[in-house]
């Protein structure tokens, strides 16, 4: 089972790259975010004609994310926990059937997630961000006791590690590299969660590119999309990788998919 993440950068705008996508990629669930679409205008119908199901948390202008999935949703939560007060589209979780590979049934998790940025560092918007993470901490542990394969998918605007950028120097005052940031991201996977990309290679791979500046030409990247994977997925794990290729795409998202492949079999 392949299961992807991609930041779309507004689904309207780049709706020809994503049919494109989906027909040459062809994953069995999608994570989109930044849809920056309500729920009604997402162009649902080019996507239901590929056989995909579709699940959105909309927002205007901005921010947003969905589900689309070969799968049908068993439940959908279209919102993170924690804080009545959060309007900010920012979390969907779809639970589907599958079977793991000795043919047993079982309940896959799915997260789209799109984690706040951040930025300036020392405002009310970092102090979101590093609020956001802990109760998305706290909404792991609780999902991790179910003891079922989870994927939490999606642009997590965090670098991990120096090697997750090509030049590290230059985030040292960013939001995404600060060291509350970094510690937030390694206490989730303290929780027993797997960074997919890093269990399968240790080499610099980059999944976001600025408009700005050459960042795409001069492969001025960083990695801040990241499928992160309960101990019942990552005992699954067969596969990750970049679709960096889709950056060089007309009219491209700033960021590439991620995916992620698991021995997972959808329930008859």
């Amino acid at each position: 089972m392949k299961i992807a993440t991609w930041n779309i950068n507004g689904v309207r705008a780049r709706i020809d790259n994503l049919v494109a996508w989906l027909n040459e990629s062809r994953p069995d669930i999608v994570c989109l975010q930044e849809i920056k679409s309500q729920d009604e205008a997402f162009p649902r119908a080019e996507i239901e004609a590929l056989g995909y199901h579709v699940e959105t948390h909309g927002q205007k202008g901005f921010n947003g994310v969905a589900i689309l999935s070969k799968l049908r949703f068993d439940e959908v939560t279209p919102r993170l926990a924690g804080d009545d007060a959060d309007d900010h589209s920012r979390f969907i979780e779809g639970v589907f059937s599958v079977r793991d590979g000795k043919g047993r049934k079982t309940a896959l998790r799915v997260v789209s997630l799109y984690l706040p940025n951040g930025n300036p560092v020392g405002t009310e918007k970092f102090a979101y961000k590093l609020g956001w993470m802990q109760r998305l901490e706290r909404w792991a542990t609780d999902r991790l006791t179910l003891e079922e394969p989870l994927v939490m998918a999606g642009d997590y605007n965090v670098i991990p590690e120096p090697i997750d950028a090509r030049y590290p120097e230059n985030w040292t005052g960013d939001a995404l590299f600060q060291p509350e940031t970094r510690q937030a991201f390694r206490r989730l996977s303290a929780l027993g969660l797997t960074d997919a990309i890093r269990a399968v290679t240790d080499e610099p791979l980059y999944t976001f590119w600025d408009y700005q500046a050459g960042a795409w030409q001069k492969n001025n990247g960083i990695r801040i999309d990241h499928l992160m994977l309960s101990p019942e997925a990552a005992d699954r794990l067969t596969g990750a990788s970049v679709e960096k290729h889709v950056r060089a795409w007309e009219k491209p998202s700033d960021h590439v998919p991620a995916v992620v492949e698991l021995a997972l079999l959808p329930a008859a």
